[in-house]
C-alpha cells in the first residue's frame, strides 16, 4: 500500500539489520544448492593464498596479505582469482552442510508451515480508494490492490511476481501513487546492487508510461499536481547527493536538479511532502547534523527556504501546518524537543514539547485535528496524541506486555479520526489495530494468522537488566517457553549500532529454536537508542567498545543467572551486527557454542580508511575518521575484528556475503574468514556461503528468506549438538 505522506522528511540512516535470505519455495533440499558449487564434494576447506600487501598510516604498518580478495575493478567483480575463491567457499559450505540437509528441510517445512499463503494487508483509504496488498498461495511476492470507496471491483496495480520473473533477485523500492490516484510512481532492483529503476504506470488505462530513471535510490514524491516526481541518484559510490525533478512524459536528460549536496561528501539527500503535501521537504545530513529547505510542491523549481543552516551536531527535521513549522531537533536535549517557527523566521524556533531526561522523543506526526508524537519511556515504545490548543493534554496509547514493540502504521490522510497502529511482542503476532481519537478505543483489525498453530500461552517474556562491567544496567528481553528446562541452550541477538534499538519483535521462524528448549534473548545494548539518545552515543565513536563489553557481559550475565551455562549459548547479529559478532568472538571465543555473522562488517579499519567505498564518509561520525585522526585509527584498529584475529580457539562459526552488497563489500567476510582459517588452533566448522546473485539481504523472496533461516537454525543445533 502507499507509503505514508504526511511524516516529516528526516535523513535515513543507512544501518539496517536485514534478515538473511536464501533459496526457492517448494522442495529445495538437494535439489538447489549456493551458486558457484563444484559437481565433486571438496574434501578440505579452501585455504586462501596470501599475497604480501600492506599499508601504513600515523606511522602504522599493517599487513594485509589478503587485500587481494577486493577486486580491484570493483564495482565491477571479474577476478577470476577471486570468484573462484568463493565459489569454493560456497561448495565447502554445501559440502559440510550436506548431512544435514534433512535437519534443513524438517526447519524449512515448519517455518513455512507457519506462513499464511494466501495472506493480505488491512486495506487502508486514502482519498478515494482502499489500498491493500496480496500474497497468493505459492508465490513469493506480493501483488497491489486498490478498489473504490464508494464501491466497485478490486484493480490490480503491480504484481511483483511478474516483473521478478526471469531475475534471480527483484525487490521493490519506492511505490507512490499520484494523490489524483492516476499514476503509479514505482522502483525495482534486479541484482541486489541498490540501483532501483524507476517507472511510471497508469493506472486508469493500465499502461506502463515510457519514463524510466535509472540508478535512483530515493522514494519517489508526486509534485506538481502530480504532473511530476522528485527523486535521488545513486552515485559511483552509492551516495545520493541531488533532488531531481522529472516532469512525466519528458526525457530524463532534461530534468531539472532542484538540490545538490556539495559542501559534505558523506551527507545524503532526501525529499517528501508536509502534512498538507502542500510543500516539499528537501532534507541533508548524516549520522549527527541535518539541513532543511522547503519549497512549494506546486512550484518546486521556485525559491527554497533554508530552516536553519547546517551546525555539526545539531539534527533536526521538519514539518509543515497551515503556515507553521514543527521542528524536531536535539539543538537542547539530547533526547530531542519540539519546537514551532513561522515561514517568516523559520530559524526562530520556540519550545513546544521540552526535552526530557525521561521521555526520548524520536518522532512526530501532524493532523488536522491533533498531532502524534512517538518515543521510549524506560525503554519501552509510546504513542502519544496532543492538542494543538493546549500542549499539557496528552492521550497515551496503553499497552500492559512487559516487553512489546509499537508505533504508528500507515495514515496517509491529513483528515482522519482514527489512526492505525503496529503492535506486537515477544509473544503476540503482529497485530494491526486502528485507534479511535474520540473515544480512545483500539479495534484489532487483523493478527498474523499461524495456520500449523501457535498458543501463546505455552510462552513467556521476561524483561530483566544485566550489569555490564562499568555498571550500566543493560535491558534484555527473553521468550521461552514456561516448560523449558533451566540452564538449557540460549540464543543471544543483537545489533547495537547506528541508534537503531532492535525491537523485542514476534518471529515465527523463532519458534523453531524456541519450541527445541532455547531460550531468545535480544540485548538492547549501547549503540542502539533503546533508553534514548545517549544510549546511542554512548556505544559509537570513542566509546564503541562498549557496545561489545555490553553483549559479553549481558552473556555471562545470563549465565550467573542460570538462564544457560557456557558453552550453550548461540549468537547471531547482522551488518554492523555482524561485527558485533566479530569483536566477541575474538575477546570472548570460549562463551559461545555457535555464532553465525551475516554480512559481517569486520574489517573496519579498512573501510574507513577507503573514501571512495559507498558508505565510508557518511560512516566518519558513527565510527571515527582514521584518516585524519591517529587517535581514530588505533582506537578502530584495537577493535576491528579482522585485524584482531589471534591465534586461538574459535567456536564453530557460519558466515554469509553478498557478492552485489554495496554496504558492507563482499571481501570483507571473505578476507575475515581466510584470516580465521590461516590462525585459528581448532578443528571446529567454519562455513562462508556467498549469495552470488544478491546483496545485503541476501536473496529475494518471502519462502526464500525462511529457508536460509533454516540453514542458520541447522548449523547451531548441529554445532551445539541438538538435533535429535
Amino acid at each position: 500500500m502507499p507509503p505514508k505522506k504526511g511524516s516529516p522528511v528526516t535523513f535515513i540512516r543507512l544501518a539496517a539489520c536485514l534478515s538473511a535470505a536464501s533459496l526457492a519455495l517448494g522442495a529445495p533440499s538437494h535439489a538447489q544448492k549456493t551458486e558457484g558449487t563444484s559437481v565433486t564434494a571438496p574434501t578440505s576447506p579452501p585455504i586462501a593464498e596470501k599475497r604480501d600487501h600492506s599499508y601504513s598510516h600515523h606511522g602504522i604498518t599493517i599487513a594485509d596479505p589478503y587485500h587481494w580478495m577486493k577486486d580491484q575493478s570493483y564495482p565491477t567483480i571479474d577476478d577470476e582469482d577471486v570468484l573462484e575463491h568463493l565459489k569454493a567457499e560456497n561448495a565447502w559450505f554445501e559440502a559440510r552442510m550436506e548431512p544435514q540437509q534433512a535437519l534443513v528441510d524438517e526447519l524449512y517445512e515448519e517455518m513455512k508451515a507457519r506462513v499464511k499463503q494466501d495472506d493480505s494487508t488491512v486495506p487502508q483509504k486514502d482519498g478515494d480508494w482502499l489500498y491493500w496488498s496480496e500474497f497468493s498461495e505459492g508465490q513469493e511476492y506480493r501483488k497491489y490492490y486498490r478498489r473504490p470507496v464508494a464501491g466497485g471491483e478490486a484493480q490490480l496495480i503491480l504484481d511483483e511476481n511478474a516483473l521478478a520473473e526471469g531475475h534471480e533477485y527483484f525487490r521493490l523500492g519506492a511505490f507512490s501513487v499520484s494523490k489524483n490516484g492516476r499514476y503509479l510512481a514505482f522502483s525495482s532492483d534486479t541484482n541486489g546492487s541498490e540501483r532501483f529503476t524507476a517507472r511510471f504506470k497508469d493506472l486508469e488505462t493500465g499502461e506502463m508510461l515510457p519514463d524510466e530513471i535509472p540508478g535512483t535510490l530515493t522514494g519517489l514524491t508526486w509534485v506538481m499536481d502530480d504532473k511530476a516526481v522528485v527523486y535521488g541518484l545513486a552515485n559511483e559510490q552509492w551516495r545520493v547527493h541531488d533532488a531531481t525533478l522529472h516532469v512525466l512524459g519528458t526525457s530524463v536528460s532534461e530534468d531539472v536538479e532542484l538540490y545538490r549536496e556539495t559542501e559534505n561528501d558523506g551527507f545524503r539527500v532526501g525529499a517528501g511532502l508536509s502534512a498538507q503535501e502542500d510543500w516539499l521537504v528537501i532534507a541533508v545530513g548524516d549520522s549527527e547534523t541535518s539541513e532543511v529547505r522547503l519549497v512549494r510542491a506546486d512550484d518546486p523549481t521556485g525559491e527554497q527556504i533554508l530552516v536553519a543552516p547546517r551546525q555539526t551536531g545539531r539534527e533536526y527535521d521538519v514539518d509543515l501546518r497551515d503556515g507553521t513549522l514543527y521542528i524536531h531537533t536535539n539543538d537542547d536535549h539530547v533526547n530531542f524537543r519540539l519546537a514551532t517557527a513561522s515561514l517568516d523566521k523559520p530559524g526562530e524556533w520556540t519550545t513546544l514539547i521540552a526535552g526530557s531526561d525521561e521521555f526520548y522523543l524520536s518522532d512526530f506526526e501532524l493532523f488536522k485535528d491533533f498531532y502524534v508524537t512517538e518515543g521510549r519511556l524506560r525503554g519501552l515504545d509510546q504513542i502519544q496524541l496532543r492538542s494543538y490548543a493546549d500542549p499539557n493534554l496528552v492521550k497515551p496509547v496503553a499497552f500492559t506486555e512487559a516487553s512489546f514493540s509499537t508505533g504508528l502504521a500507515n495514515n496517509p490522510e491529513y483528515d482522519t479520526q482514527k489512526l492505525r497502529l503496529a503492535y506486537e511482542s515477544m509473544v503476540t503476532p503482529d497485530s494491526v489495530y486502528d485507534y479511535h481519537v474520540a473515544t480512545g478505543e483500539l479495534e484489532l483489525l487483523k493478527q498474523q494468522e499461524i495456520p500449523s498453530g501457535y498458543d501463546a500461552n505455552l510462552y513467556t517474556v521476561e524483561r530483566i537488566e544485566i550489569a555490564a562491567r562499568d555498571g550500566t544496567m543493560v535491558p534484555v528481553s527473553i521468550v521461552s517457553r514456561k516448560d523449558r528446562a533451566a540452564g538449557g541452550p540460549l540464543h543471544l541477538y543483537a545489533y547495537g549500532a547506528y541508534g537503531f534499538a532492535y525491537p523485542p519483535n514476534f518471529s515465527t521462524t523463532r519458534l523453531s529454536l524456541v519450541d527445541r528448549g532455547f531460550a531468545f534473548a535480544i540485548a538492547h545494548i549501547r549503540g542502539g537508542d533503546d533508553l534514548g539518545r545517549n544510549w546511542y552515543l554512548q556505544g559509537k565513536l570513542n566509546e564503541r567498545t562498549n557496545t561489545f563489553n555490553d553483549f559479553v557481559d549481558v552473556a555471562k550475565g545470563l549465565i550467573a543467572k542460570g538462564y544457560t551455562t557456557q558453552g550453550k549459548i548461540s549468537a547471531s547479529g547482522g551488518s554492523a551486527g555482524g561485527e558485533l559478532m566479530g569483536v566477541v568472538l575474538n575477546t570472548n571465543p570460549e562463551l559461545w557454542g555457535a555464532v553465525v555473522a551475516h554480512v559481517p562488517f569486520v574489517d573496519v579499519l579498512n573501510t574507513m580508511l577507503d573514501k571512495d567505498l559507498p558508505l565510508t564518509p557518511g560512516e566518519w561520525p558513527e565510527w571515527g575518521n582514521p584518516i585524519e585522526s591517529k587517535q581514530a585509527f588505533a582506537y578502530i584498529l584495537s577493535y576491528s575484528p579482522y585485524d584482531q584475529v589471534v591465534a586461538q580457539d574459535y567456536p564453530p562459526m557460519l558466515v554469509t556475503a553478498g557478492l552485489n552488497d554495496p554496504r558492507v563489500t563482499y571481501w570483507e567476510p571473505a578476507k575475515w574468514v581466510a584470516k580465521l582459517r590461516e590462525l585459528k588452533t581448532d578443528d571446529h566448522e567454519l562455513l562462508l556461503k556467498t549469495n552470488m546473485g544478491a546483496g545485503h539481504g541476501g536473496k529475494s523472496g518471502r519462502f526464500a528468506s525462511i529457508y536460509e533461516v533454516a540453514e542458520e537454525y541447522a548449523f547451531i543445533l548441529w554445532q551445539m549438538g541438538l538435533t535429535e
